[in-house]
């Protein structure tokens, strides 16, 4: 039961988001005189759209799957693992300390009380590699893939991410890219 609520609050935003992000968009005049040009909002379309009917079908099997199964119920959807719970409110966290914090500090932050939460006991080992991943992630997102993360609002973050971005900045220039 809880997989089909979750498919179906995904379906809602993901409709949500379709008709009042995605339609509404503005597109930039110059793009919108040329016919030859592709719309920056063709890939969100289509995505989303795609999403939609995989997740439609999803809703559909699940409910195949299980409609004999007395063990499926709303009752039966509140009978899950703690650790799932403290997962979603990992993340729900993260998305409100996003913004002051930025992206450093709330990667760490997730990636460590994960494994935590998953059942890593090795602290050190794990901050470690929380610190490494979020780096490695930083580098794809901002330098390969040209996406501006958010810096934090809190100062000693917005700090250690502009050291962060001018060490980049530097092995960039360094290697010619």
């Amino acid at each position: 039961m809880f997989e089909l609520i979750c498919n179906v609050l995904l379906w809602l935003g993901l409709l949500y988001s379709y008709f009042f992000h995605v339609l509404e968009a503005p597109i930039p005049d110059r793009t919108a005189r040329n016919p030859y040009t592709l719309k920056p909002d063709v890939w969100p379309k289509a995505i989303i759209i795609l999403l939609l009917i995989c997740i439609a079908i999803n809703i559909i099997n699940i409910i195949r799957k299980n409609r004999n199964n007395p063990d499926f119920s709303f009752a039966s959807m509140f009978n899950i693992n703690v650790k799932r719970w403290l997962g979603m409110a990992i993340i729900i966290g993260a998305s409100f300390i996003l913004e002051p914090l930025g992206y450093m500090a709330t990667c760490c932050l997730v990636l460590f009380l994960y494994g935590l939460l998953l059942g890593q006991t090795h602290v050190f080992r794990l901050a470690v590699f929380s610190v490494v991943i979020t780096f490695v992630l930083y580098v794809v997102f901002s330098v390969l893939l040209s996406v501006n993360l958010p810096r934090g609002t809190v100062e000693a973050c917005r700090n250690f991410s502009l050291y962060v971005e001018g060490i980049v900045a530097s092995v960039q220039s360094a290697l010619g890219m």
